[in-house]
């Protein structure tokens, strides 16, 4: 959509942002393409050509056309891969004439890299200024593009033995009911698990892939110490130092259940089958601290008591195994974080979606992943919905059923964010005999 004076004169007026950046026309190309390339990595924008750096418009000293041919070249051979911006042209009264390149949220081809002297350089954008990117954030970059698969990649100075045996025997044996390896057959597991990616031949030795630690780790924090979840409940709507509540949870992801072809029984169990659970994993672990600081309201309906709590366990279970799943790995030293507070529960996991994915996209069931293989063991032990639908029906659809509101999935520089309202269902139609609560 084409941008008008009076919307180009608010934007010029809040001055340089995370997506708006002001050159003169003149500058030079390199600098120019530095721009272009750190708002398309980041959330898109708009580079002003003809705008000084204090908002002074002294407007394009060539001729638009120029100008104009001048942006597509650059995008073409000073931007790798090369890029199409969008490209217009405002007459600002009294002012000159802007040159406007804007750069969408969504670059289907991320990371992109600026001409410097020989060398390609990855940008980003931080507030108002364009820098190199670290190795952190070009990584980041790489996997939010799907280029780069970091549930794959080997955990440093990890070995197998620092998987936990039983509960891989468990995966293989009792949730996906095939043959595996005896615990003590070495040869067999490594070849076993370097065929389903849970390890990773490296050059000096074999070690537990990133979602292999993640998902069967003896002590996954010892080796990644993103890999846990703080968990708080507050008294009141904000953070507070005095908590109701509070847990550092850290373990696998995963549950450990009976294993009856490991206890003398048979291994009859078929995929996604009903197993009691011996311990819990990560993700049961938040659930159960959500689900112990949920008010409860008990009516009778007919004969029957009933409790409910509010906030449903189908919504809340969703929301952090959603964050698990779909969190970036790539921020070191940072929890997924589940906040309870009096009137919401917000869980909020590190990193921007994926390059493809948008909040829309999700609300109406989109399926990509940025950690595949996380995701489908995940839905191996009935976590994560086969039809990847869980956003869609559990959250959104799950919590209008509830209590009529509405779940906001939030997007932001670093971090998303579900958030829900807590709130009873209505009451008992007539008939029933009244509710209390606590």
């Amino acid at each position: 959509m084409a941008m008008d004076a009076s919307e180009l004169a608010a934007i010029i007026a809040n001055g340089e942002n995370s997506g708006v950046e002001f050159k003169r026309d003149g500058a030079r190309a390199e600098s120019v393409a530095r721009e272009i390339v750190a708002l398309a990595n980041m959330r898109g924008g708009h580079v002003l050509l003809g705008v000084e750096d204090d908002g002074v418009v002294t407007g394009l000293q060539r001729e638009a056309g120029e100008v104009e041919q001048w942006v597509i070249n650059l995008c073409r051979n000073a931007v790798q891969p090369p890029l199409i911006p969008f490209w217009e042209v405002v007459r600002m009264p009294g002012a000159g004439t802007v040159g406007v390149v804007s750069l969408p949220e969504h670059s289907p081809d991320k990371p992109y890299r600026a001409r410097k002297g020989n060398a390609w350089v990855t940008y980003v954008r931080v507030g108002s200024t364009s820098r190199e990117a670290t190795r952190d954030e070009e990584a980041r970059l790489f996997q939010a593009a799907g280029l780069v698969r970091y549930d794959l990649k080997p955990v440093p100075g990890a070995s197998l033995s620092a998987l936990d045996r039983r509960r891989l025997t468990n995966y293989f044996a009792d949730v996906l009911g095939q043959d595996c390896p005896e615990r003590d057959d070495e040869d067999g597991w490594v070849t076993l698990l370097l065929n389903v990616d849970l390890a990773v031949q490296t050059p000096v030795g074999v070690t537990p892939s990133v979602a292999g630690m993640l998902l069967f780790g003896a002590e996954p924090h010892r080796w990644l110490p993103q890999s846990g979840i703080t968990a708080s409940a507050y008294q009141g709507d904000a953070a507070d130092y005095a908590t109701q509540d509070e847990e550092i949870i850290r373990g696998p992801l995963v549950r450990l259940t009976s294993s009856p072809a490991h206890n003398g029984g048979p291994a009859t169990l078929k995929r996604g089958g009903l197993l009691e659970t011996v311990e819990d994993g990560v993700i049961d672990a938040a659930v159960r601290f959500v689900l112990r600081n949920l008010r409860s309201s008990a009516y009778l309906d007919g004969a029957v008591r009933k409790v409910v709590k509010d906030l449903p366990e189908e919504a809340v279970r969703e929301a952090v195994v959603n964050a698990v799943a779909h969190r970036d790995y790539g921020y070191h030293q940072t929890d997924i974080e589940v906040s309870l507070y009096a009137d919401r529960l917000e869980v909020i996991s590190p990193g921007r979606l994926p390059n493809s994915v948008t909040v829309e996209k999700m609300k109406r069931g989109y399926r990509a992943a940025r950690n595949e293989l996380l995701k489908e063991v995940l839905r191996d032990y009935g976590y994560v919905e086969h039809r990847g639908m869980g956003v869609r029906n559990r959250i959104i659809a799950g919590m209008r059923a509830h209590n009529g509101t509405e779940p906001e999935l939030i997007e932001e520089e670093d971090r998303f964010t579900v958030r829900l309202y807590r709130g009873f269902p209505p009451e008992p139609a007539a008939g029933g005999d009244g509710r209390s609560e606590r």
